[in-house]
């Protein structure tokens, strides 16, 4: 059954869309402080798109990104107690106590390694509202950590070039099952963990 190939193509026409690039600003913005679609599923097929206008649409996210990051810390330091229940409930409670852990631990890089990682980077700019962590060392991690992730995407799509995105083409119903599977399995080692 092929389904990620026609979602490839359709993902990869709205990324060509004329507003598209305010869709990347505002998914990075929602990204880290609320929403749970990375921003990459955006980003990666922008670059694809238009290789020409990677590093700018790099730069958006990373930009947007942060400015979402310091609105999850203002969440942290001004809404927890609103937000809390729900987070408890959530699958991110244990991201989040995980978090604040880290925080007692390492400090300011754990938002380095949130940002730059697949780490859920919404959970930790709460936590680190929270733990009324240094705004203005959060917000300098946050920056080297979102844009080096963000310009690394950009940077291998743009060096990958035509080659990549022919190869990706080629196999992505294979890396769309494989990921699904491992994501199916990675649920069901949590769930019967605990």
């Amino acid at each position: 059954m092929k389904l990620f190939g026609p979602l490839y193509d359709r993902v990869i026409t709205w990324s060509r869309h004329r507003y598209a690039e305010r869709y990347l600003a505002a998914l990075s913005f929602a990204e880290s402080s609320f929403f749970p679609i990375p921003v990459d599923v955006m980003l990666a097929p922008m670059c694809l798109a238009d290789r020409t206008r990677a590093w700018r649409f790099a730069t958006v996210a990373s930009f947007f990104s942060v400015l979402g990051g310091v609105a999850g810390y203002a969440i942290g330091v001004g809404a927890f107690e609103l937000i809390e229940p729900w987070l408890a409930q959530s699958h991110y409670w244990e991201a989040y106590t995980t978090s604040r852990d880290w925080f007692d631990r390492y400090g300011v890089w754990v938002i380095f390694v949130a940002g730059f990682s697949p780490i859920p980077y919404k959970v930790f700019t709460i936590a680190a509202g929270v733990a009324a962590l240094n705004l203005p060392a959060f917000f300098i991690a946050s920056v080297i950590g979102r844009g080096a992730r963000f310009f690394l995407v950009a940077g291998l799509l743009v060096l990958g070039g035509d080659k990549f995105e022919t190869t990706l083409r080629k196999y992505v119903e294979w890396i769309g099952w494989g990921v699904s599977m491992a994501v199916a399995l990675a649920i069901a080692w949590f769930m019967v963990r605990g």
